[in-house]
């Protein structure tokens, strides 16, 4: 499989409609309307007790969402890094292919809720920053 280069500059804030009455906000995501991508996953961590991540998709888009609660994720392309506080449950991050993922700062009472381009498959995701700087022929910073 050809890994495609990470593009950390395409990493964003997508805002999830939302539609607020007096009885609350109902938040929809519908896929490929909503997402980037068609959702072919979805899933959601919580009661976490550590940090999450700490690995990279070789082919699988994400948009990422605190559903509950807040905590902080760090994308890094190998070279550079950016770091989302995620806390509001009408706004995710699309998180392209190939980015290296670190969750922390979770609070048992937080809910993380990932959309996901594929279905699982761990054989398709570098499971260490070793691993995802040497498919990237990149030296260890």
């Amino acid at each position: 499989m050809k890994l495609s280069a990470p593009r950390l500059d395409e990493a964003r804030w997508i805002d999830l409609p939302s539609n607020r009455d007096p009885r609350g906000v109902l938040t929809s995501i519908e896929s490929d309307h909503d997402t980037p991508f068609p959702i072919k996953r979805i899933f959601y961590m919580h009661h976490v007790a550590a940090d999450r991540g700490g690995h990279a998709h070789m082919d699988t888009d994400q948009v990422v969402t605190a559903v509950a609660g807040s905590f902080d994720m760090e994308l890094t392309d190998g070279k550079s890094s950016v770091t989302f506080r995620l806390d509001d449950p009408a706004r995710g991050v699309y998180v392209p292919r190939m980015l290296f993922i670190k969750i922390f700062g979770m609070h048992v009472e937080t809910v993380c809720l990932v959309l996901a381009s594929t279905h699982y498959d761990m054989s398709r995701s570098l499971r260490s920053h070793e691993a995802y700087l040497e498919a990237l022929g990149l030296e260890p910073i």
